[in-house]
């Protein structure tokens, strides 16, 4: 009995020499954890492609960062996300420049008529001029990243085969699209995209001009009938991924490092998906018996003729709009090789 005393001393000695020796556990550093605001509703591919982003971004990172996505305006509405990222309200977003008009004055050359050939093409040229130019108006956020849809298109709940047919219907737009409604002969009537299916379906509005995914990815397709394939004239909407200036310096510079590979990464990803989406809606209207117009040659004329004043009234207010014009035309014909 006693060795068996003994030998429990001894063991409780060696355990506690070990323990000593060894210090206090170390304790798990915690993770980095952020909130993400999309205006996108979650279902669609561009929401995908965000919360993607999110979940690369913690592969990377090997659990240090923890990205928690609120899709379909849930924490910030679309037209709020970009001011909740800088107050803190969201840790990153992403919504559309468009949607607070007049906050954005140099990117607004982004969204001009300028005959975009595809989704791909404005997010490549939406990055590029936004990193190469990097305007003082977006120094309050850290840019990520920045993507376009594809060429904006007239959808509408009667047919619109000339300029003449378009004159005085109310057509939903936003930013910059709304100059071009008008100088179309339209009547141009804001309101996100979030809104837009209720108020076809209920006839405040008789059309809205947007990417043809949009038929698809948020059911717009059910309440039109025609789309206008208008892509002399088609501009786009640049959107944003950004992140809480505070939150992006506390960064430990391995983690600065993964959400800038990432984000480089994730312009094709955003780009290929508006294609694809662009595809899908396609399919999506002709399935439901809808129409696609094509323009004629002189017609089409016409239409950018229509919308040319909108590009030299730019041009010529804006801050530094002549070069901002010359520098998006060079980027369109670079990537559009």
């Amino acid at each position: 009995m006693m060795k068996k005393k003994i030998f429990l001393l001894f063991l409780i000695g060696v355990l506690g020499t070990a323990f000593i020796c060894a210090g206090p556990p170390q304790a798990q550093a915690k993770p980095i954890k952020l909130t993400f605001s999309i205006f996108f509703p979650p279902t669609h591919a561009q929401a995908i492609a965000a919360m993607n982003f999110a979940k690369e971004v913690e592969k990377r990172t090997n659990g240090k960062v923890q990205i928690t996505p609120f899709p379909g305006g849930t924490l910030t509405k679309a037209p709020m996300v970009y001011d909740g990222v800088v107050t803190g309200i969201s840790d990153m977003g992403n919504s559309c420049f468009a949607y607070t008009r007049g906050r954005f004055p140099v990117m607004e050359v982004v969204d001009l008529p300028m005959g975009y050939p595809s989704g791909k093409v404005a997010t490549l040229v939406a990055n590029d001029f936004a990193t190469s130019v990097n305007p003082k108006e977006l120094q309050d956020v850290k840019v990520l990243y920045v993507h376009a849809h594809g060429p904006g298109l007239l959808h509408t709940k009667k047919p619109v085969r000339t300029l003449a047919d378009l004159k005085g219907m109310k057509i939903r737009a936003t930013g910059l699209s709304a100059k071009v409604v008008k100088a179309l002969g339209g009547v141009p009537v804001a309101m996100p995209q979030g809104d837009t299916y209720e108020s076809l379906q209920k006839g405040v509005v008789e059309g809205t001009f947007g990417p043809i995914e949009v038929l698809k990815g948020w059911k717009q397709g059910e309440v039109i009938k025609y789309t206008t394939d208008c892509s002399g004239v088609g501009y786009t909407t640049a959107m944003f991924v950004v992140m809480n200036l505070d939150k992006w310096n506390a960064l430990p510079d391995d983690v600065k490092k993964v959400f800038d590979e990432t984000a480089k990464e994730w312009v094709n990803v955003h780009g290929k998906a508006w294609d694809e989406a662009d595809q899908e809606g396609r399919k999506f209207t002709l399935s439901l018996g809808n129409e696609i117009i094509t323009l004629s040659d002189e017609e089409n004329a016409k239409w950018r003729k229509a919308v040319e004043p909108i590009i030299n009234q730019y041009a010529a207010k804006a801050p530094n709009g002549k070069a901002n014009v010359a520098k998006v035309k060079e980027l369109i014909e670079k990537y559009s090789k």
